[in-house]
């Protein structure tokens, strides 16, 4: 039986406690640190007082094309990419970063409720960046970064900011329209 460093334990069981707080599923935490599932588990438990979700976690890369969830992904893969390049950190402690400052952006513009990425989702995506499932372009009016599908073709790409989908932003203005008639 190999020993295991009581330090090194105990960094992994840190590890999977920000992760968890930053709500990563238990298929990410097992992908992600050296602790059995039971551990893991029992952890989860014991931080969130409920079982972890089941299921698999998402694998298509369409969600990250559909508008606003595009938004969201290419703020957070920006983010991402600028800490991998200047910050010198790589891995899960690059992407729990830029999942940070990618909620802290959403709390600057008061949409912290608003948060469509998950970590989970955000960690997904730096995966099928890294396997070329996905790629970055240019945007050709506001010369921002947008994830796009590798395989489509992208050389006059104008991004959900530029040319907004007919229907963008209804579901927010129809909740808030409902909660004020609910309060009046």
């Amino acid at each position: 039986m190999a020993k295991i460093s009581v330090v090194s334990e105990a960094q992994e069981i840190q590890l999977a406690i920000e992760m968890i707080g930053l709500g990563a599923r238990l298929q990410l935490l097992e992908s992600e640190t050296s602790l059995s599932r039971e551990r893991l588990l029992k952890l989860y438990k014991e931080l969130k007082h409920v079982s972890p979700p089941k299921g698999m976690l998402p694998f298509s890369t369409d969600w990250f094309l559909t508008w606003q969830p595009n938004v969201h992904s290419s703020m957070f893969l920006n983010i991402y990419n600028y800490l991998v390049q200047h910050a010198e950190i790589r891995g899960i402690q690059a992407i729990m970063k830029a999942y940070q400052l990618y909620l802290e952006q959403l709390e600057a513009l008061n949409e912290a409720d608003e948060a469509v990425l998950s970590l989970t989702r955000a960690w997904t995506l730096v995966r099928f960046i890294e396997r070329n499932m996905l790629t970055t372009t240019l945007c050709t009016q506001c010369r921002g970064r947008f994830v796009i599908d590798r395989f489509d073709l992208n050389s006059r790409y104008v991004c959900g900011l530029c040319h907004l989908p007919s229907r963008a932003g209804k579901t927010k203005k129809l909740r808030e329209e409902t909660a004020r008639a609910l309060a009046a």
